[in-house]
């Protein structure tokens, strides 16, 4: 699985260089996100611009580190692809994430977090 991380005004960007976020590619996204929790980031931003399918594994994947960083950080989506925001809904998940259009309307919205 392939992702580019970088960060901007404090805020941690990974980006899923893949078109799908499922049981096959979850454990992988997971730790790889995860490790930066470890290191103490705390203010997360998913884009996912290049995923066009996403199954109850990657939204578990998402969920754990939502939980591991929910008490004293941020995570927040931005980017996602029109099957992803369905997912989203039809799951009732929008109402757990923040969700963004784009990655620098989510980066102003969590700077002043």
């Amino acid at each position: 699985m392939s992702f580019t991380s970088y960060e901007k005004n404090g805020v941690l960007v990974v980006k899923i260089d893949e078109e799908r976020l499922d049981a096959s590619t979850a454990p992988d996204f997971k730790k790889y996100v995860l490790d930066f929790v470890s290191e103490g980031k705390r203010k997360i931003l998913l884009n996912l611009g290049q995923v066009d399918f996403i199954d109850s594994s990657g939204l578990g994947a998402i969920v754990t580190v939502l939980k591991r960083i929910s008490e004293d950080g941020d995570l927040c989506i931005c980017n996602p692809t029109e099957p992803v925001k369905n997912m989203f809904k039809l799951t009732r998940m929008e109402r757990v994430f923040k969700i963004f259009g784009s990655e620098d309307e989510a980066i102003k919205a969590m700077e002043g977090t």
